[in-house]
């Protein structure tokens, strides 16, 4: 496999080459693909230097895969040219999310809806995958009738300068750049994304249309409020969820320790429950905090908490690529 990871200097695309050294991913040939004032610069992977690449050089290489994570704008106009060149894009922006014509994928969950004939394939919001990596088996067993969720998000989520923004304020330096409309540390902003005329933001709306499309399920109810907190470890997440039927919480349990990607950490008699900062450089998504709502029936809450970096962007997109290859969906 002859593979390209776009974006390869950002939080995102460092982290795709940790995670596909990790994993071992075998490539035949690997191209490191940034902006314009990267081309030309060195990159160290796996023991052997990597000099990046610009986009038109890449394009005519014609890569079998090519891992994107530079941004919506950078997406659409340049994955439609890799796809013309018969390259596979997987895509971690937002720009191909809901297009209709193209597969929002969470391997464990729907992979097997992936075909040939499948160019650009979209990774989804990382804030919604961690959630639906917990809620599809329960949905299966129960039949989700309604979801709530509210978010507490790292940092990291907003990039490098929003790290730096953080770690500036924590330090007392002033140097004038802001990525958030006010301080972020010792703060929590329920501002994430640009605010949509319903008076949700675009990353609440997120939420609500990829767990829809991912579940296949629009008769689900979404509502969410997501929240950016002064923390890099990952994202967290207290959910709401009503069934249609009634569950047996021991069985919920079972349920979650046996689907795949999931640790159950739910043991508060010894303080045992996620945390993001433990979630940090790992790949599953850990759920604790289980318990009947005792408001209304059939409802359970529960506590999830992802690396967002990792399973919520990087690791997902990785993953993707490992399944099309283990389908021979690419050479």
């Amino acid at each position: 496999m002859r593979l390209a990871v776009v974006g390869s200097t950002g939080l995102v695309g460092q982290e795709i080459l940790k995670v596909l050294e990790e994993r071992q991913v075998e490539f035949d040939e690997l191209f490191l693909v940034a902006s314009e004032k990267s081309v030309g610069q060195k990159i160290k992977f796996k023991g052997k230097e990597y000099t990046i690449k610009s986009m038109e050089e890449v394009v005519s290489l014609a890569p079998d895969v090519a891992i994107f994570s530079a941004g919506g704008g950078t997406s659409l106009d340049w994955a439609p040219k890799f796809a013309a060149k018969g390259t596979i894009v997987i895509d971690n922006s937002s720009a191909w999310r809901m297009d209709p014509t193209k597969k929002l994928i969470v391997p464990e969950i729907n992979g097997h809806v992936l075909t040939s004939e499948d160019l650009i394939i979209a990774n989804p919001n990382c804030s919604t995958i961690q959630m639906v990596i917990a809620l599809a088996p329960l949905h299966k067993r129960y039949n989700i009738k309604r979801i709530v969720v509210s978010t507490y998000q790292s940092v990291t989520g907003t990039g490098k300068d929003a790290v730096r923004q953080m770690m500036d304020e924590r330090q007392g330096v002033v140097n004038g750049m802001k990525v958030y409309p006010h301080k972020i540390d010792m703060n929590a902003l329920p501002h994430i994304d640009s605010f949509l005329d319903n008076g949700y933001t675009k990353e609440e709306m997120k939420m609500v249309n990829e767990t829809h499309k991912i579940l296949g399920d629009t008769s689900i109810g979404v509502t969410s409020t997501t929240v950016r907190i002064p923390t890099m470890g990952g994202h967290s997440e207290a959910i709401n969820v009503e069934f249609h039927t009634d569950f047996d919480l021991k069985e919920v349990r079972q349920i979650l320790e046996n689907a795949p990607g999931v640790i159950v950490q739910d043991d508060v008699k010894n303080n045992v429950y996620p945390m993001p900062i433990n979630s940090q450089g790992k790949d599953e998504v850990f759920v604790g905090r289980l318990r009947r709502d005792e408001s209304q029936p059939n409802t359970l809450n529960m506590w999830v908490v992802s690396d967002n970096l990792r399973k919520g962007a990087a690791t997902n997109a990785v993953q993707i690529a490992e399944f099309l290859m283990e389908k021979s969906l690419v050479s």
